[in-house]
């Protein structure tokens, strides 16, 4: 997960200003249906990425043990993720590129979701709260902060958007402000994953310039080790590094 330099630099000065006139909105969370017995989403801590990433081999699933149902609307993208096909604007990229490598694994429960995916982990609550946002660090250096609030929409897609906090981190890496101060979503800046007719993932990152589309292959709990590149420090996720 990783933002534009331009639209950070222009929207995090201006998020600076706004500090201390800002007051928290934040969006409703969905209704979530508790399972009466068994193992719930908030009984299960939160995952965060280790130092370094967790490589080219993906961690133990976190929510296998959880047996509460999906929210109301969200989208089935449980499993693990394949790319396929990659676009950016008309074109199609080739398939050497190395975009091609890139795999995730998701995993749902209630409105709970954890995305595994070039070396990080991405847990939160798709309930469009800065409280339950994914708060981690990004893929590029496993050490800036990352705050990102996640819902669902229409039944078929899974949104992420940055907070100003994270826009400023990246500007401003010398600037430390805690999440809490400036809880709101950046706007204009949306990462997205869509299910779309055939059963793929469609991921659309503006900030990049690029949509790719994965084909799943594979379960939520299953193992995936790459073996395709050797070991990295973005653990050959395939994602290009954008100055």
């Amino acid at each position: 997960m990783r933002f534009s330099t331009t639209l950070s630099t222009l929207f995090g000065v201006a998020a600076l200003g706004l500090l201390s006139a800002c007051s928290p909105q934040p969006q409703p969370a969905a209704p979530v249906r508790h399972s009466a017995t068994g193992i719930r989403a908030d009984d299960i801590p939160v995952a965060h990425t280790p130092a370094g990433g967790y490589g080219n081999s993906f961690p133990a699933p976190v929510l296998a043990r959880c047996t509460e149902p999906l929210v109301d609307g969200a989208p089935d993208l449980r499993g693990i993720w394949k790319a396929i096909r990659v676009q950016r604007g008309d074109a199609v990229v080739p398939d050497t590129d190395r975009l091609y490598n890139y795999v995730e694994r998701i995993e749902q429960c209630g409105n709970r979701i954890v995305d595994m995916g070039g070396g990080t982990i991405a847990d939160g609550r798709a309930d469009g709260t800065p409280e339950n946002a994914i708060h981690d660090v990004l893929v590029f250096d496993y050490k800036t902060p990352i705050h990102v609030i996640v819902r669902y929409e229409e039944g078929t897609t899974y949104v992420l958007q940055p907070m100003l906090v994270s826009v400023i981190a990246r500007t401003l890496p010398s600037v430390n402000i805690p999440w809490s101060w400036l809880p709101f979503a950046m706007p204009g800046i949306k990462v997205t994953r869509r299910l779309d007719a055939q059963g793929h993932m469609v991921w659309t990152r503006p900030d990049q310039g690029f949509v790719m589309t994965l084909q799943r292959i594979g379960g939520p709990n299953d193992p995936y080790t790459r073996r395709d590149l050797p070991d990295s420090t973005t653990g050959g996720s395939g994602l290009p590094l954008v100055p």
